[in-house]
């Protein structure tokens, strides 16, 4: 069966994680996805472990979980950028692509005739990302930057953590590479509705995608960045407590955490019988969900004292009965244990030409006519070199041979 992007070639010449992510949707989507990386080299994420993979024998190899998270349905291709014959494979390679992706510093691949410009002129139907930290204008467009930098510049640390006057409190970072994750996903879309635009245009014309880290951080404020525009007030920090309902935080029961949320007046009154104090209920502090959020101070230490009396099993059934919103506060050994995720198919193992062991994260997408159902492994580096060069450039085994000798592949 057919996956929704067949046919469609990526030209993948980005490294990390947002633009890497990116690839890799389109290539989980059934894209043919040709990385580009560097000889010896490779992606910089080959080196950032441990973990690294290991062989059937325990021997480490170079492949990061890092690298391996984002790399999967790819064909790796070694090219030096930085040779005229290295660039003009590019070349010759985009103008046989659908898509190129790039996440260079502004500017960098126009000194080596690769800019959207460049290989737009040579092929017009190039839809062409460019993911930048800053974007391609503005005054900060050639800084370089991090996902955690943008966590910080664009509000997402201001909003997560606990207040201040509390133990451990401040602005915090997510644990998650969250801006680079976000970002992908903005791109993506991008990179769909230009491919879209293409088909339906009579010119059947590319077009050029300016994807900023930043930008995609503030977009990501949602809700809490138009609370602030609209009331011109900060938003407070509220660690494990969320501001459209109360109680909406973690408790602590005998055996860990769990996490629920009663979102309207109907829950609040079936919680209330669930934990057993019925009484609740019926106190006027709390009736109405906004009472609630006003006399949260109120009502939060006799749910603590009543969550620390059972385990999280006992109190996770007894909500999931009364239909309340909850669940686990998970460790990763216990998210992959978890029978939904395990129903769901969360979690896949794979061949890899150098380990037996590769499991990888699935795709969340769930199509009922074509299933994404193609999990090849993250490349090793150059794996695919001389096969994606015969194929789409006809280069013949003196060609290949003259290029290594030019240590342009």
């Amino acid at each position: 069966m057919s996956l929704p992007l067949e046919g469609i070639r990526v030209l993948d010449l980005s490294r990390v994680l947002a633009g890497p992510l990116v690839a890799q949707m389109l290539g989980d989507l059934g894209a043919e996805v040709i990385k580009i990386e560097r000889p010896g080299e490779g992606d910089d994420s080959r080196n950032y472990g441990p973990p690294f993979l290991t062989t059937e024998d325990g021997r480490r190899t170079r492949e990061s979980g890092f690298y391996l998270s984002a790399n999967r349905n790819k064909q790796s291709v070694t090219v030096d950028l930085g040779t005229p014959l290295g660039q003009d494979i590019i070349r010759q390679l985009a103008r046989r692509s659908d898509v190129v992706v790039e996440n260079f510093r502004v500017g960098a691949l126009a000194k080596f005739g690769l800019d959207y410009a460049s290989l737009s002129a040579l092929n017009p139907r190039l839809i062409y990302l460019s993911i930048t930290g800053y974007g391609q204008t503005g005054g900060m467009a050639h800084r370089p930057g991090y996902d955690a930098i943008f966590q910080a510049a664009g509000g997402h640390m201001a909003v997560t953590g606990a207040p201040d006057d509390l133990l451990g409190g401040g602005p915090t970072r997510s644990g998650l590479s969250l801006v680079d994750i976000l970002t992908s996903q903005y791109a993506t879309i991008a990179v769909l509705a230009a491919l879209n635009h293409r088909g339906h245009s009579p010119e059947g014309r590319g077009q050029y995608i300016d994807i900023a880290l930043l930008d995609s951080m503030v977009a990501t404020l949602s809700h809490r960045g138009v609370q602030y525009l609209i009331s011109g007030e900060n938003s407070p920090r509220r660690g494990n407590v969320g501001g459209g309902g109360s109680p909406s935080q973690a408790f602590k029961c005998a055996d860990g955490l769990i996490m629920l949320t009663v979102g309207n007046d109907s829950q609040w009154v079936r919680f209330c019988e669930a934990i057993g104090q019925p009484e609740l209920a019926a106190d006027q502090r709390f009736a109405k969900a906004t009472r609630r959020i006003e006399n949260r101070e109120l009502l939060t230490p006799t749910l603590e004292a009543t969550f620390a009396t059972r385990s999280k099993a006992y109190w996770l059934d007894a909500l999931a009965r009364a239909d309340i919103p909850s669940g686990p506060v998970n460790e990763l050994d216990e998210v992959f244990a978890d029978a939904q995720v395990r129903h769901r198919g969360m979690a896949v193992s794979v061949p890899h030409p150098l380990s037996d062991k590769l499991t990888l994260i699935s795709n969340p997408i769930r199509f009922s006519e074509t299933p994404l159902d193609r999990y090849e492994a993250p490349p090793t580096l150059g794996q695919h070199t001389e096969s994606v060069l015969r194929r789409l450039l006809g280069m013949t085994e003196a060609d290949l041979a003259a290029l290594k000798a030019a240590e342009a592949i």
